[in-house]
């Protein structure tokens, strides 16, 4: 008898994780086309859909952050057009973008400028920052107070 066991693996978890494979976002297709094959030599079929269990709240979250950072590039001046376009894509595709409140060029340099006097109020902003929004403030023409 040898000093250590024989490892084995455990194939429910094996099918599991095989299963999870092809229902991953993440995952190439590639890889999901071998762990489909996979599948089919364990005699064992992929889902057709993923798991039609609850979402997480932490998935739930997740998603409303990812679909707020679409709508913040929808109206930031930095942002090319291509990828403004491709942010209304998901957004109108997830069924939110007639929802959103679409500003004009000007609304938004409006809302800049008040959010930079707000932060010159603000106690928990770093002297630096206040400097920062003074400066840019000024350089916008606006007199700081």
């Amino acid at each position: 008898m040898s000093g250590h066991k024989e490892h084995t693996k455990d194939s429910a978890r094996v099918i599991a994780g095989l299963k999870a494979a092809v229902h991953n976002p993440h995952v190439s297709n590639e890889a999901k086309e071998n762990a489909m094959k996979r599948l089919e030599e364990m005699g064992q079929t992929a889902d057709p859909s993923p798991p039609t269990q609850g979402r997480s709240a932490a998935d739930e979250a997740h998603e409303k952050n990812v679909l707020r950072g679409y709508k913040a590039a929808t109206s930031n001046p930095h942002v090319s057009e291509q990828a403004k376009q491709h942010a209304r894509e998901v957004l109108e595709a997830a069924g939110i973008y007639q929802k959103l409140d679409i500003h004009s060029d000007e609304e938004h340099q409006h809302r800049v400028l008040a959010g930079y006097k707000a932060a010159i109020h603000n106690p928990n902003v770093s002297a630096e920052a206040k400097e920062h929004a003074k400066e840019y403030l000024s350089q916008s023409g606006v007199e700081v107070e």
